[in-house]
């Protein structure tokens, strides 16, 4: 399995459509994408839309005790919690192997100018399992204006570029689908 996802946490005074719609929306037109353009990857994409995330991580505790006994069948979780604005790179969470496999990956994105992998991934909903040795990855994005919108009343539609979230959906994209893909899951 390898999952993307993002949360769906809107819960004080904006629309959570930054924080993190944003990372649910990239999530979903990942495989959307994949879909559309008719791939077939060798292992199962799962897309998972967290809740609870800012309640404590209720939703991916749950999920994570309904689905541990499984572990060995993740490849790698991946969650987007930075805002969709201007991407910059991926965040990754494994082996020294795996993360040399990743950063190949991340050349395919030269084109767009998104190809950085820094030395560890976060994310609410994916520590269960980068904590039992699962491979994990965040999305970075330019978070300058994060906090001007973060948990505020600013936190509308009207906050996302669809450009920047193109550049997020297809970073999402290539890497989850490439690992998918690939002919053995990423080293532990």
């Amino acid at each position: 399995v390898v999952l993307v996802s993002g949360h769906l946490d809107s819960w004080d005074v904006g629309q959570g459509a930054m924080d993190d719609g944003g990372g649910a929306f990239i999530s979903w037109e990942a495989l959307s994408l994949i879909k559309d353009l008719g791939l077939r990857p060798k292992r199962t994409l799962r897309l998972v839309l967290w809740t609870g995330e800012e309640q404590g991580g209720i939703g991916a505790k749950q999920y994570y005790q309904l689905h541990k006994g499984n572990i060995s069948n993740f490849d790698i979780v991946m969650e987007s919690d930075e805002g969709t604005f201007q991407p910059s790179g991926l965040g990754f969470a494994g082996s020294a192997e795996a993360q040399d496999i990743v950063k190949e990956i991340m050349t395919l994105l030269r084109p767009i100018n998104v190809t950085d992998v820094y030395d560890s991934a976060e994310g609410t909903d994916i520590a269960y399992w980068m904590r039992d040795g699962v491979p994990g990855a965040s999305l970075h994005s330019d978070i300058n204006k994060y906090f001007w919108f973060h948990h505020s009343q600013g936190d509308t539609m009207t906050v996302q570029d669809p450009n920047q979230m193109n550049l997020c959906a297809a970073v999402w994209t290539v890497v989850s689908y490439v690992i998918a893909d690939m002919e053995e899951m990423l080293p532990r």
